[in-house]
């Protein structure tokens, strides 16, 4: 019997219609277009604006276009994983949330929190199912309402986040498509430098923990650039040396978007010209989870059977890793 891959067979994304210009935050914070662009690459970020509108409202829309596409019911979606730091509510999960919204009355799921990196660590987790046998069809979704948890009189963290979401379908495949390989890391030592302080069983909501603006977004950005630079650029290089991949073998690098320098040094680390990488954060800025699966929404129709495609993330705490993707369809 050949061995089963988990073979990513369609992607879908969604972003809010509300723009968030460097010019509004000029008016809300002392900064700069010139300022934020130089330093992060972003020009504007979408909000999901309304009353009652959360991270599943981003999600259910993704995986709606990847059902769309597939033509699938619902009912057939076995298990559903949401990477999100940002879920409706502490429990049920958003997953559950979002199984409910679109009908997969027969899916099981959770929520896999691991930050930027929420994407790849559920990727890799889903894959992992589908190569058991047990499952055919599972939804991998990176999804975030940024807005929810940042501090608008922080111009530190205000200029750089966005919300945003994209899913992808994972179904068995034994022609060798999919994900290959994956080096996936993490260090709770991180976690003073990105966090979110208040809220959890360490220091549970008050009004201390409100006053003091413990709910929103915490990041010393000098020790996290530095983290992030070697982290994802390192995680890179190594999953094509251990696959004996070389630059001109790789088709695209995925990248976390969270700004343009980490970006390059991943790249450059590589080997990879910037046509070979996925790019959009000057539009969207960091949609955390959101990101990787967002570039691969974007660039489908780019995107050919056979192309090697590696992913990469940082995120807070600090979590990390790279994924390998054999990209298994051509889009037409």
């Amino acid at each position: 019997m050949s061995k089963i891959t988990a073979a990513i067979t369609a992607v879908g994304g969604y972003v809010p219609e509300y723009r968030l210009t460097n010019a509004e935050l000029e008016k809300m914070v002392d900064t700069n277009d010139e300022w934020i662009k130089s330093r992060t690459g972003i020009s504007e970020r979408r909000i999901l604006k309304g009353e009652g509108l959360a991270c599943s409202d981003l999600a259910v829309p993704a995986v709606m276009e990847i059902l769309k596409k597939k033509n699938l019911d619902p009912k057939e979606i076995d298990c559903i994983i949401c990477g999100t730091v940002t879920p409706d509510m502490m429990f049920p999960s958003t997953a559950n949330i979002i199984a409910d919204k679109i009908g997969a009355t027969n899916a099981w799921g959770f929520d896999l929190s691991a930050a930027c990196s929420g994407f790849l660590f559920a990727l890799a987790t889903g894959a992992m199912f589908i190569e058991s046998g047990k499952y055919k069809k599972i939804l991998i979704i990176g999804a975030d309402k940024m807005s929810a948890i940042v501090d608008y009189t922080d111009r530190a963290t205000c200029i750089i986040f966005g919300d945003g979401a994209g899913a992808v379908l994972l179904e068995p495949d034994t022609e060798g498509f999919g994900v290959k390989d994956s080096i996936l890391k993490s260090d709770g030592s991180g976690k003073n430098y990105l966090n979110i302080k208040g809220g959890g069983s360490l220091r549970p909501a008050s009004i201390e923990t409100v006053t003091n603006r413990e709910h929103y977004v915490f990041q010393e950005g000098k020790s996290v650039f530095k983290f992030a630079v070697t982290g994802m650029a390192d995680v890179s290089a190594e999953i094509m040396q251990r696959n004996n991949l070389a630059a001109d073998d790789v088709a695209w690098l995925v990248p976390h978007q969270a700004n343009m320098r980490i970006i390059d040094a991943t790249a450059n680390r590589m080997g990879l010209s910037t046509e070979k990488v996925m790019i959009n954060i000057e539009k969207y800025g960091n949609t955390t989870a959101g990101t990787i699966p967002l570039c691969l929404w974007e660039w489908e129709s780019k995107l050919k059977k056979g192309d090697n495609i590696v992913l990469a993330a940082f995120g807070g705490g600090f979590t990390w890793g790279s994924v390998w993707v054999k990209w298994a369809y051509d889009t037409n």
